[in-house]
């Protein structure tokens, strides 16, 4: 799902004088050969980043200047073309993918693709509709970092006709309670809405940091407004129906809340007069039937005084969200964590007893909860778990001593090897391990002992002509964890250890 606007003004990184640890974040200008600059706001072009990919740019008229260039990639012999992007180890992440075609191939509509984040797919990039609408459209998902780098690939998928592309790649670092409710080891936020309701236009920036070094060698940060708005780049989108709008008449603190909303999303509301329910259909999209985290925020939109507050309940679909809710003009949000939606959404304000005033309602966001996995090879977008049947690595060969490539022999579809190419080692779907006449000797094999237990699909095990050479070897018993065979001229001595017969799949040695 893409979330569409007409202009993007995007945040830059903080500036730093000397080395500094991983940035904690930063946008990327795809296909730009220089920075570009508007009031504090830096786009730092994606060079570096990524060594794939063709630049242009785009020839379409009264573009913003962080649109009018992109990255594509026409090489059709590759599945996948990656961006590299240091960060904090652990660090909870918000990433944010535009998409701007411009005809900048001399067609008329854009390619169709996959989006990947650390190996787990994250959503199909489909910008068609939006372009024909004159838009650009962008992607975004929360996720925690599991090294000191992050990757965001495009890949190419069946759809694909011509050549994937990218015009910004956003990242910026979460505080840790913001949507602390997830867990982010097994589950990412692939954002579907966030919306500020009665809004007239859309919440863009955050504040610009620097790091500046004194006169007496001491590091100090600068905060200065640029958008003040949302401090972690969130977009918060206007939303707008039939419902009476509402200013408010008093400015909210932001780290009152764990997820920093930001003061501006506060600043309207939808409402109704006294007695009466609010019905909102939100989000204006049908939905796929699967679990989302929403947060809503509600403030009484009075001048602050002892009768400024309301009592009302909250529903979403029928189901009651939140019972008695009390709002007052500090603010309020109520969320649920893992709340089921399927199709068309109705929030359901209603009013508690004898209040004299109506419901309202300030801003909401919703999200997609994606479990982690369907991992895909480094340079490969093919997924690794066994749930996707198309993929079958029908054998591998592990060099010796050099234990950082292995080469994969992937199937045609028919059952014959049809491409051999370096990967990264990893968790692969491997059959068969191929290490005759490879000189590994017994150190090395220990070391990818423990690899072995990631292999659920290994059949069998070649080994040899090598230097195994021990007495009562308990490597050898712990190694065979499947139909191993083939341990001939390995120099092997004394007695077969027992251990070999607790090994009940173990056929032929």
């Amino acid at each position: 799902m893409s979330l569409s606007i007409f202009l993007l003004w995007l945040v830059c990184i903080p500036l730093s004088v000397h080395p500094l640890p991983a940035p904690r974040g930063f946008q990327l200008n795809c296909g730009a050969s220089e920075d570009i600059t508007h009031d504090n706001l830096k786009y730092i072009p994606d060079k570096g980043f990524i060594s794939v990919g063709n630049k242009s740019a785009i020839k379409t008229a009264d573009v913003l200047p962080v649109l009018s260039t992109l990255r594509f990639f026409p090489d059709t012999s590759a599945k996948k073309y990656c961006y590299v992007l240091p960060v904090i180890k652990g660090g909870k992440y918000l990433v944010r993918t535009t998409y701007y075609y411009g005809g900048y191939d001399g067609g008329e509509e854009p390619p169709v693709f996959d989006q990947i984040i650390q190996g787990t797919k994250w959503s199909t990039v489909n910008t068609t509709e939006d372009y024909a609408n004159g838009m650009s459209s962008y992607y975004e998902i929360i996720v925690a970092s599991l090294a000191k780098t992050l990757s965001v690939c495009l890949a190419r998928n069946v759809h694909t006709t011509s050549s994937p592309f990218i015009s910004a790649l956003e990242i910026e670092y979460l505080g840790n309670s913001v949507y602390n409710s997830t867990d982010f080891s097994k589950y990412a936020l692939v954002t579907v809405a966030r919306d500020n309701f009665g809004a007239d236009e859309e919440i863009i920036g955050k504040t610009s940091e620097s790091i500046l070094e004194t006169s007496d060698g001491e590091y100090v940060k600068t905060i200065e407004p640029s958008f003040p708005d949302d401090q972690f780049n969130r977009l918060w989108q206007p939303f707008i129906d039939q419902n009476p709008v509402v200013e408010c008449q008093n400015n909210v603190s932001s780290s009152e809340f764990w997820n920093f909303p930001p003061q501006r999303a506060f600043a309207s509301a939808i409402t109704t007069s006294r007695g009466k329910t609010i019905k909102i259909q939100w989000p204006p999209v049908s939905l796929p039937s699967t679990k989302y985290y929403i947060a809503l925020y509600f403030q009484d939109n009075r001048t602050p005084s002892p009768y400024s507050w309301r009592v009302f309940s909250v529903s979403i679909n029928g189901q009651n969200f939140y019972k008695d809710l009390n709002v007052t003009a500090n603010g309020v949000t109520v969320y649920g964590s893992e709340w089921p939606l399927s199709g068309q959404t109705e929030i359901t304000l209603t009013p508690g007893n004898n209040i004299p005033v109506g419901p309202v309602i300030n801003a909401g966001e919703i999200y997609h909860i994606l479990p982690l996995g369907g991992r895909t090879l480094t340079r490969d977008g093919s997924p690794l778990l066994p749930s996707y049947d198309h993929l079958f690595v029908e054998g591998l060969f592990l060099p010796c001593p050099d234990s950082s490539l292995v080469s994969i022999f992937r199937s045609d579809g028919n059952g014959k090897f049809s491409e051999k190419e370096p990967y990264k080692h990893g968790h692969l779907w491997v059959t068969t391990l191929k290490l005759s006449q490879s000189n590994c000797s017994r150190p090395y094999l220990a070391r990818r002992e423990q690899t072995l237990r990631f292999y659920p699909k290994l059949e069998q095990t070649e080994r040899a002509t090598n230097s195994v050479c021990s007495r009562n070897d308990s490597l050898i018993a712990s190694f065979m964890i499947s139909f191993f065979r083939h341990l001939e001229n390995n120099k092997l001595e004394g007695t077969i250890p027992q251990s070999l017969g607790q090994l009940g799949q173990l056929r032929e040695l």
